[in-house]
Formats: C-alpha cells, structure tokens, sequence
C-alpha cells in the first residue's frame, strides 16, 4: 500500500462584518445600502443577531451568486436558503464571509470546529 503524509498549509480567513440579510437584498449598484459581494470563492455564515449559533455554514465557488442570488434572493438553488426565507424572521438575521480560494476545505474545518462546540451542525446545514 502506498501511504503518503499530506500537510496542509495553513489558511487565513478575513471575515468581513456581520452585515443585516436585507442589505444583500438591495441592488448595490443603486443603493447605497446595499452589500457587494466579491464574485470570488469563498465561506460564508449566517446567525441571528445577539447569537453564537449558526443557521448556515457554506461554502461558495463565486460568493455573489451563492448568497445573494441563491440563500437570500432565492434565484437561483440552495440547499439552507428556502428554509431560512421561509421559518426565520429575516429581519434579524445577519451574514459574513471570507474569500478563500479553498472553500471546500474551509467549510470542512468550519463545521468540524462547530460541532466540537454545539454538538451539531448548523441549524440549516445537513452535511459537510
């Protein structure tokens, strides 16, 4: 059997500020308050406001499309969005992320660290 040692360099996340689910709502381009998101792989979270535990824990080849069209437009499919649009009060829920050009890797550890601290995974996220 042909075994190998894979050593993972490390990954730096810069997460930007918790940012309110209607902002990505707006069409930045026109309002100012809306939220532009980078058209770049990345991890993203969503919580509700004053609370530690997550709704959702993702991961994104182009962070745009993932979170503003899919988990809060829901234009285009995903997998936490319809049920967070549907049984959340969106007014208090807020989102971040962190580019990376490893996302699946990310989201992996995210959700290995999460569950060591709430025994689960999110609330809207079925697997890794």
């Amino acid at each position: 059997m042909d075994i190998r040692l894979i050593e993972i360099s490390p990954i730096n996340l810069n997460w930007s500020d918790w940012h309110k689910w209607e902002a990505f709502a707006r069409d930045a381009r026109s309002d100012p308050n809306g939220i532009i998101l980078p058209d770049e792989p990345g991890v993203y979270e969503a919580r509700l406001v004053n609370t530690e535990e997550r709704l959702t824990i993702g991961k994104a080849s182009n962070l745009r499309m993932r979170v503003k069209q899919g988990l809060v437009k829901g234009k285009v499919s995903h997998s936490s969005g319809k049920d967070i649009r549907e049984k959340e009060n969106t007014a208090l829920v807020v989102i971040r992320w962190a580019t990376t050009q490893r996302p699946a890797a990310v989201e992996e550890e995210l959700h290995r660290r999460y569950v060591e601290v709430f025994g689960k995974l999110p609330k809207y996220t079925d697997r890794t």
